[in-house]
């Protein structure tokens, strides 16, 4: 209110002030016109004046901000504000008006009248344009105005601390309304005063004269020596944006002429962006050695602080159980009040059948149970047949009610395509969440690139051996977490570290179940000796109690490997006996039975009259006995049989099916499957050959068991021509490993072979009983033997033509000699008894359909 008092008094000045400023001021449209002018007289774009006038720029009247509240109107900004300016002076903040900011700089000593004044609302001020006596020029008139100001500074609202300041316009403005804002840097271009002259590129001396005189200058830029550009320019940074301004529209078209030179130059004055120089990240882009290797360091221990936690965190909770919705309380209490509803019949029938396997498996059981119950570091391993029960007997008797238990399945993890999904399958297993599996793609892309361009490995990605271990080391820090979770500060040893207290009590260490271990075991090898190798350090570390499940008879190699000097407690799985065997049926048979008949029971309502089993109600089943010796006691087997015998069939039709099913499974995996691998879609060479095979089927159909040795003298076996099956125990491990064989060992030697499943010993025979498929094979086995046979011939004909090329055919060579002869004729004999076999199965294979 004190600048609005101030406003008054002006108004009622001299008569000669009043004349002075009536120009400027005059009515409302009148100025209201010029306060809009913007492009310049006759929209030319430069401010004319004639020739008693002279312009002067005055800054600091409008805020520079303010142009970038309007950035979404920038060509109205200039009409928009003054507009919101005359608001102001309406009302009672017409203090903030710039016409009285500049009606009071000029002081009334100066005798200039006033003709125009126009706003340059972006750049914060407005050039006035005023006469002057002819006996005064403009410089004095701008220099008493700059000393008025300097002695009585006038300060905006807007900026408390700076002041007005005026500049005498030497160029030839132009009122450009572009978007273009103001920058403390200014492109200074030297153009031609004339068409016909060529301009001069002023000097750094020159420059800093002219321009110096505006405000502080940081520095000053020549265009390039080397540098094309036209027109010639130069860069002046000044230190605050204020006196940029200032010199923009004080010298934007001023001609100069530099001393000595012959023709002057027009300067061209724009704002223009000062690129910041960015030392650090020059620094870091110009050493690549040093930065990656700590860049890579920083996320590493960036993913250490923040993800290890978490993944910690969700294993504990996986091998804990803790998140599962059937270990919540809803669950259970929801689980105790339908369980007299819900029928669970179907499954006691299989509770039935496997309790009375476990009852002639008590034995192994207790002594699963009383070594996790011992303090003794070393694995138990139980191995046995697929579908011999061995997961079924740890998870359900073993390990039955206990808690913090850990299940890993390699089946998933070595059946996963590429590194990713490999990654994915193990994370799935143990809980380890998150787990960004694709990320090592685009790392190992980066570190490639990366590599290529500097020479450096940036060390981004990690190869799946490194990210197997790091999950396998953050499960066992969550292992002994669990271990530690029941202990308190109550107890007894709770003066015990952590190791020691873990060794004391083995009742309370998590337990692993590492299942279907070495599966595919020549594919992913590299799997299987960190996860023994991580077992091994449970063991050791008292952390976790580890038992293996596996099919695999050779074991003990990597396991060996990863815990030496130490025996295992090894648990055998075998088929059951036929009188086990028959038990097991009947009791499923008569769960299935009991279950059906109570609930006809309660639909009926029930007479009291006691339940009749499904053994006792049918007759068939007096020849069980006959089909359980065909069938053998494999523990899939035996459930197939029971769920066929649940539907209907008879004992005789349910074994002859499974029988042939097994049949049918032999042919299509071992002797039908080309040169691809049994269950897979890809080309994969096998370490054993369908000859090979077929002369294991044929043999044991026709014998029990075959003796390992006599097995790999056979001239299929030893002479194969096959490439891939030359060495004949590596083809036997093979064709044991997928389940056509059993190999039986005698003091820890192969002793012995039979078929893999006692069903496969009836399904070899019903083979043999295919005249087709017979005929076919023993073509196929008798082409192989003739071939060994003429190779034979070859070697020993190429021997013979070396013995006769010997000079004076020396008496010494004739055993020899004898001894070839006698081996050529021999095989020649066996090639043709093979051609006379071959042609009566070709006669049979030509014959039957």
């Amino acid at each position: 209110m004190a600048m609005r008092g101030r406003r008054l008094p002006a108004f009622a000045a001299t008569h000669t002030a009043r004349q002075r400023l009536l120009p400027a001021l005059g009515q409302h449209t009148k100025l209201a016109r010029r306060w809009q002018s913007t492009v310049g007289t006759g929209k030319t774009g430069h401010i004319e004046a004639k020739a008693d006038e002279s312009i002067l720029f005055v800054d600091n009247l409008f805020p520079l901000k303010l142009s970038s509240l309007l950035l979404w109107r920038p060509w109205k900004a200039q009409n928009d504000v003054p507009e919101l300016l005359k608001k102001f002076d309406k009302t009672s903040l017409g203090v903030f008006d710039p016409v009285s900011l500049v009606k009071r700089a000029i002081p009334d000593s100066l005798s200039v009248n006033i003709t125009e004044v126009i706003p340059r609302t972006k750049e914060g001020g407005a050039y006035v344009k005023f006469t002057h006596p002819g006996d005064t020029s403009a410089s004095e008139i701008q220099a008493k105005l700059s000393q008025a100001l300097e002695q009585n500074p006038i300060k905006p609202w807007f900026s408390p601390f700076r002041g007005i300041s005026t500049g005498l316009v030497l160029g030839r403005p132009w009122l450009e309304d572009l978007y273009r804002l103001p920058k403390s840097r200014l492109r200074v271009e030297f153009v031609p005063a004339k068409d016909s002259e060529q301009p001069d590129e002023l000097s750094q001396e020159a420059l800093y004269s002219v321009f110096r005189r505006y405000g502080w200058i940081a520095d000053i830029t020549s265009q390039p020596p080397d540098s094309k550009v036209l027109p010639k320019f130069a860069y002046v940074d000044f230190v605050l944006v204020k006196d940029a301004i200032m010199a923009r529209n004080c010298l934007h078209g001023f001609v100069l002429q530099e001393e000595g030179s012959k023709a002057a130059t027009k300067l061209r004055l724009s704002y223009e962006q000062r690129v910041k120089p960015h030392n650090i990240w020059k620094w870091i882009s110009s050493h690549p050695r040093i930065v990656i290797p700590i860049l890579a360091a920083f996320l590493a221990t960036f993913t250490v602080i923040v993800f290890d936690p978490i993944r910690e965190f969700f294993v504990k909770h996986h091998v804990q159980r803790s998140l599962e919705f059937t270990n919540s309380k809803l669950y259970k209490w929801l689980k105790r009040q339908t369980s007299d509803i819900l029928s669970l019949g179907k499954k006691h029938g299989s509770d039935a059948g496997l309790n009375a396997l476990f009852n002639h498996r008590k034995d192994l059981i207790d002594s699963i149970k009383s070594s996790l119950l011992e303090s003794v570091d070393t694995f138990v391993v139980i191995q046995g047949p697929r579908g011999s029960g061995g997961k079924e007997l740890v998870m359900d008797q073993v390990l039955e009610g206990r808690k913090d238990v850990l299940v890993l399945d390699c089946k998933p993890v070595m059946e996963a395509r590429g590194e990713a999904g490999t990654i994915r399958k193990l994370a799935f297993q143990v809980g380890y969440r998150p787990v960004f599996s694709w990320a090592n793609n685009l790392s190992s892309l980066v570190d490639l690139a990366i590599q290529s361009t500097t020479g450096v490995k940036a060390g981004f990605s990690e190869n799946l051996e490194a990210q197997v271990v790091k999950i396998l080391q953050t499960t066992a820090s969550a292992l002994k977490e669990v271990s530690l979770a029941g202990r308190k500060k109550e107890d007894q040893d709770a003066n015990l570290s952590d190791d020691a207290y873990l060794e004391a009590h083995p009742e309370r260490r998590a337990v692993v179940v590492i299942d279907n271990f070495l599966h595919k075991s020549e594919e992913k090898g590299i799997i299987y000796d960190k996860v023994s190798d991580w077992a091994a350090a449970l063991v050791q570390s008292n952390v976790a109690h580890v038992i293996f499940l596996t099919t695999d008879t050779s074991y003990s190699k990597p396991l060996s490997r990863a815990l030496p000097d130490r025996v295992f407690h090894q648990v055998t799985l075998g088929d059951l006996s036929p009188q086990v065997a028959k038990q097991f049926v009947v009791s499923q048979l008569e769960a299935n039975a009991r279950s059906d008949e109570k609930a006809k029971e309660d639909e009926k309502g029930g007479d009291g009259s006691p339940l009749k089993t499904d053994s006792q109600g049918r007759q068939d089943l007096q020849e069980l006995d006959e089909c359980i010796e065909a069938l053998g006691g494999r523990l899939t087997d035996l459930q197939v049989l029971a769920r066929r015998l649940k539907v209907g069939q008879s004992p005789k039709k349910a074994v002859s099916d499974i029988i042939e099913q097994s049949a049918s499974e032999i042919l299509r995996m071992f002797l039908l499957t080309g040169n691809k691998t049994a269950g897979e879609g890809v080309d994969k060479e096998r370490k054993w050959s369908v000859e090979q095979a077929w002369y294991l089927i044929k043999e044991i159909a026709k014998n029990d068991s075959l003796r390992y040795n006599e097995v790999l003298l056979a001239n299929t076996f030893a002479s194969s021509t096959t490439s891939s099956a030359t060495n004949p125990e590596a083809a036997l491990e093979a064709l044991a490993n997928a389940e056509l064989i059993t190999v039986k060992s005698h003091h820890g030697r192969p002793a012995t072979i039979r078929a893999g499943k006692p069903v496969y010993q009836a399904a070899f025979a019903k083979l043999l009983e295919d005249k087709v498929v017979k005929s076919r094979m023993d073509l196929a086995l008798l082409t192989e033997l003739s071939k060994i046979e003429a190779k034979n011939i070859d070697k020993a004909e190429q021997e013979l033509t070396v013995l006769a090329g010997l000079p004076n055919a020396p008496a010494q060579a004739s055993d020899r000699v004898n001894y070839l002869l006698g081996k050529l004729q021999a095989s020649q004999r066996k090639i043709e008894g093979f051609d006379k076999e071959m042609g009566a199965l070709k006669k049979v294979l030509a014959e039957e359909a």
